[in-house]
């Protein structure tokens, strides 16, 4: 009877939905019942749309699941445990510190206090994120220049202090009435960049650093996360996109995966566990888009996430898929889909157990990202 309802149900909204235009990010999320539904799919408008109800239904699903009593936790999955927030201080030489530690600090000073980092990865400065947390509580990561002092930090938990008061959750009018008019470009030597209007970021240069405040679109635009990084270190990084490297895709993908987690942990959910078997559907999925220069969760096959998935023989009870192109970072991508609410909803869905990100380059150098969740 369920999944006759489930079956009319995503019927009746294919033939009623309108068209919808494909946007630069997108995600999907439901059972794997749907990859037999793709045999339906006649058109490239059918197709179409299909692809767009993905997420929408996922959420119905699960609900349904909730009411039937048939889906289940699995009690081994990752747990967050109540770790204890350390005792924060103002800044002593600049607007913004994180865990107490500033720009400039040395790396000896930062290890004496935390001691030994949870992962090192490459990113688009070409220095590397060392990344600090207690099950994901007290996230952050740090960067070192060649004298081993931080040129880098960011943040998206309760670890910001600043001279003007300005911290996590304060409301994006309040970070402007103190900061004044965000950066709208940045010249480096001859170029200048447009920096991008969007509404999810403001810029701003503040103490020979550029900083970058991120907002929540959904919690009333307060502030989610703060990135740091030197001036330097910001015009030593020639273009807007970093040459692609094998230690770039492995870097841009954990570090996703650990943001996804650290968001995860800051909405009191299960933390979920990396899978490098879907990790492989992730990163042929993005090869795939950069090479073909496409941007869809159906393939040139006709596949779907879950046709992937089966052919790759991932096990898996739920599961959902986003995407995101384009992005300069995993940050910035991160951030983008914690505001897009398709993309939010798989991000914080308390039924995934696993997730595998792929990440893959164009010809421009341009990042695909792809997010495979699943539970079995």
């Amino acid at each position: 009877m369920k999944r006759l309802l489930m079956l009319i149900v995503v019927i009746i909204i294919a033939y009623g939905s309108k068209p919808i235009w494909e946007e630069k990010v997108e995600a999907t999320g439901l059972e794997s019942m749907l990859s037999k539904i793709e045999e339906m799919k006649e058109n490239k408008k059918v197709q179409d749309a299909f692809d767009q109800l993905y997420n929408e239904v996922s959420l119905l699903l699960i609900k349904l699941d909730e009411t039937f009593g048939e889906s289940k936790k699995d009690e081994n999955a990752p747990k967050s445990i109540d770790i204890e927030k350390p005792a924060l201080s103002a800044p002593e030489h600049q607007e913004f510190s994180i865990h107490n530690i500033e720009l400039g600090d040395s790396k000896s000073t930062v290890e004496d206090s935390l001691g030994t980092p949870e992962r090192k990865t490459l990113n688009e400065y070409g220095v590397e994120w060392y990344a600090y947390h207690e099950n994901y509580q007290n996230f952050f990561m740090v960067s070192y220049d060649s004298e081993q002092k931080v040129n880098g930090l960011y943040t998206n938990q309760d670890l910001l202090t600043s001279s003007s008061g300005i911290k996590l959750d304060t409301a994006k009018q309040e970070v402007q009435k103190h900061l004044g008019e965000p950066l709208n470009k940045i010249r480096k030597g001859l170029t200048v960049y447009q920096l991008q209007d969007n509404g999810e970021h403001d810029v701003y240069k503040i103490d020979d650093s550029y900083v970058t405040i991120f907002y929540d679109k959904h919690e009333q635009e307060k502030v989610t996360a703060v990135q740091v990084i030197s001036e330097n270190l910001e015009q030593d990084k020639s273009g807007f996109y970093t040459k692609p490297s094998p230690e770039l895709k492995e870097g841009f993908e954990l570090q996703l995966f650990d943001l996804t987690n650290s968001s995860r942990v800051n909405h009191g959910l299960t933390i979920l566990e990396w899978n490098d078997h879907v990790r492989e559907t992730a990163r042929k999925h993005s090869f795939d888009m950069a090479d073909n220069n496409y941007f869809s969760h159906t393939n040139r096959d006709g596949e779907s996430p879950f046709d992937r998935m089966e052919e790759d023989q991932v096990a898996f009870r739920t599961a959902g898929e986003n995407l995101a192109y384009g992005q300069m970072s995993s940050i910035f991508a991160h951030e983008g889909l914690m505001n897009s609410k398709g993309h939010r909803e798989n991000i914080l869905q308390t039924h995934y157990e696993y997730l595998g990100v792929g990440v893959a380059f164009n010809g421009e150098s341009q990042p695909y990202y792809t997010e495979n969740f699943f539970s079995r």
